[in-house]
């Protein structure tokens, strides 16, 4: 594994949401690994505390700092803002956490899960963190898509509350990740627009051997499918650290805000941390303009 120099980031605070498996995690690690305080946000407290005690026993000066949040849920998402008030400014925000081909199912707020935990709490957010990220005079934010966003035939632009006919959740979930890099994009433009130091950045690990294809099918973390699936992704797929590297180098790297990392190996399914092209649909103008403006309604606020 070749691995993105991340260099000394003693002094800056990084937001790693889904932080306790897979890309979040190794994630965090390494970048506590360099010097940098990382606030970890997931759902469970008892896993981001066992998380910290894992990157603690590899990192013992880790800094380390903790944020409960669900992002399938709109008020825990306003909620885990509130309590991040306390974290002072933040440099980065990596909005990782994620679901996928999930089946059908309706959220508290009554949206679909895989657009609600995958886009519409990350939008959320990362504006409600917004004044943050700015006091920190030059952010970034660090949306982690996927390569299969390339698979998605439109952009998720209808009512995310209308009863649609068939689900297809595979559809569905590159449709999420197609939202990621829209966003990040769009993020990017206005945040320039504005005056605002906030730089929007995308991300996709390739192949990657995480628990996400295993829980997305099972919607759990034991059980024997859960482990025969996981098996199989583990014995096909690059390590989950190696996922991380495109994570990392669109977060640290001197790069331009709206750049898009993943690896450079065959349809970027493995290989080193570089930057890449998104699809066509993610790089629509009219489409990243309409998503935002239907994800504001949805989520009650308009920004920035």
């Amino acid at each position: 594994m070749t691995e993105v120099d991340l260099g000394d980031q003693s002094g800056r605070t990084f937001v790693v949401t889904g932080a306790t498996s897979g890309l979040g995690r190794e994630t965090a690690l390494a970048l506590a690994r360099a010097g940098a305080r990382v606030v970890l946000a997931a759902r469970s407290a008892s896993r981001i505390g066992a998380t910290a005690d894992a990157i603690r026993r590899q990192v013992p000066r880790a800094g380390l700092a903790e944020l409960v949040v669900d992002l399938a849920d709109l008020s825990s998402v306003r909620h885990a803002a509130g309590k991040a008030a306390r974290l002072g400014a933040i440099d980065v925000l990596v909005n990782n956490a994620g679901v996928m081909a999930t089946p059908r199912t309706r959220t508290v707020d009554g949206l679909e899960l895989q657009m609600a935990t995958n886009h519409f709490g990350p939008f959320l957010l990362t504006g409600l963190l917004l004044p943050q990220l700015v006091a920190s005079g030059s952010a970034r934010v660090v949306n982690v898509s996927s390569g299969l966003h390339h698979g998605a035939r439109t952009a998720p632009l209808t009512d995310p509350r209308a009863e649609t006919g068939r689900y297809r959740r595979w559809q569905v979930y590159a449709q999420s990740k197609l939202a990621n890099v829209l966003m990040a994009l769009e993020l990017d433009r206005r945040c320039r627009e504005a005056g605002l130091p906030v730089a929007g950045m995308a991300a996709h690990p390739g192949y990657a051997a995480t628990h996400l294809l295993a829980h997305g099918q099972t919607l759990d973390t034991r059980g024997r499918l859960h482990a025969i699936l996981h098996a199989a992704q583990r014995a096909t797929a690059q390590p989950a650290a190696t996922g991380a590297q495109p994570i990392l180098m669109a977060a640290t790297a001197d790069l331009p805000g709206g750049t898009f990392c993943g690896p450079d190996g065959f349809r970027e399914l493995r290989g080193v941390a570089t930057v890449v092209r998104p699809s066509r649909l993610a790089r629509d103008r009219a489409a990243q303009q309409a998503l935002w403006e239907l994800s504001e309604r949805v989520v009650g606020l308009e920004w920035p």
